[in-house]
């Protein structure tokens, strides 16, 4: 019977979790949607914009991998449409030619930081409350 409460303590604790996650998302989806952008693609230039934060700095795209939440091909797709809508760079890496680079453009970097705000806003209000 103690198994039992147990698991059931940790399946609603994760339920909660998740439940934490999913209003986040859609919350920070619905601000940033005027502007293009859904919480995905916000995370990439938000990653992009403080692991290089001078103009011309790049990032592997492999070191993006593990701090999205998305799959590699899923995470290529973003960064393609990314690319297209000119808020990012991708060249190949000279040194090892599996390797791609990703930087922000300064297109990218702009509105990295006019939506920056308000999508620590959404973070205040939901993971606050």
């Amino acid at each position: 019977m103690a198994l039992n409460t147990v698991s059931t303590g940790l399946e609603e604790r994760w339920r909660d979790i998740l439940a934490v996650h999913a209003r986040t998302m859609c919350e920070i989806d619905r601000v940033l949607h005027p502007h293009g952008l859904g919480a995905s693609d916000f995370e990439v230039l938000d990653i992009l914009a403080t692991e290089s934060p001078r103009e011309g700095d790049q990032c592997r795209v492999q070191n993006l991998v593990g701090r999205v939440h998305l799959s590699q091909s899923a995470l290529s797709r973003l960064i393609g449409r990314l690319e297209k809508d000119g808020l990012v760079e991708r060249s190949m890496c000279v040194e090892d030619r599996r390797g791609v680079w990703v930087s922000l453009t300064r297109k990218g970097r702009d509105l990295h930081s006019e939506v920056l705000p308000l999508q620590r806003a959404v973070l205040a209000k939901t993971l606050n409350s």
